[in-house]
């Protein structure tokens, strides 16, 4: 029995096209001196599973002050041969974060956007890859967040392209929803008014009891 532990790919390197408000979601202030995507790397560093972050060059800066060693970074290439320009999309994003990690158990794929999600809904979706190659976090019923694949899926993750998510292999193969009392599975920011709900929510939070997936009347969960 492989006792290692599947590696969480946190996926950085998005345009996110849909949000339209100022500068880049994932840099927003959640709260003061932390911004959204840190405060989604402190959950995933808090759930204690190993774990990488995939970005780009043009976020590498914002990015890197995240990461404790250099291999926990996964860069994405801006050109390919002949000088073109690489599209950057969730397809591509996937696939380098789980090629630079193929020697894992299995991989849970977390979004740079959802910092609501709690170490222990990382750590439930990880275990779910016990009972199947697919698992999934589910809220009362509604699937969401993160997703994760055991490595006989490899081929299939570091076969995407563009914006192709990893969606169609949880309708392909087999999988388990893993029900987590963690609303946050459903909640991205692709909006304004989403990044100002997830502040009022982060604001009425200790981070204390965030980190330890506690919760508190009107919060995250």
């Amino acid at each position: 029995m492989d006792e290692r532990r599947p590696v969480v790919v946190v996926l950085a390197a998005g345009q996110g096209s849909r949000y339209k408000g100022p500068g880049h979601k994932l840099h927003q202030e959640l709260r003061a001196g932390e911004t959204v995507l840190q405060r989604t790397v402190a959950q995933v560093r808090a759930s204690g599973l190993p774990w990488v972050i995939v970005t780009t060059q043009a976020m590498k800066d914002q990015v890197q002050c995240l990461v404790s060693r250099l291999d926990q970074l996964v860069l994405l290439p801006e050109r390919g041969v002949q000088g073109q320009v690489l599209p950057v999309g969730m397809g591509h994003s996937i696939a380098a974060g789980v090629s630079a990690t193929g020697d894992a158990p299995g991989w849970v794929l977390m979004p740079g956007d959802m910092p609501g999600v709690m170490p222990d809904t990382l750590r439930a979706v990880a275990e779910g890859l016990g009972e199947q190659a697919v698992a999934f976090a589910q809220h009362r019923g509604r699937s969401g967040q993160p997703l994760a694949f055991s490595a006989e899926l490899y081929s299939d993750l570091v076969g995407l392209q563009g914006d192709e998510g990893a969606r169609r292999l949880v309708a392909r193969y087999p999988a388990v929803g893993v029900e987590v009392p963690d609303p946050a599975v459903l909640e991205s920011i692709d909006t304004l008014e989403d990044l100002q709900r997830l502040r009022e929510r982060a604001s009425a939070e200790s981070p204390q009891a965030m980190l330890q997936g506690t919760s508190v009347a009107g919060t995250w969960r």
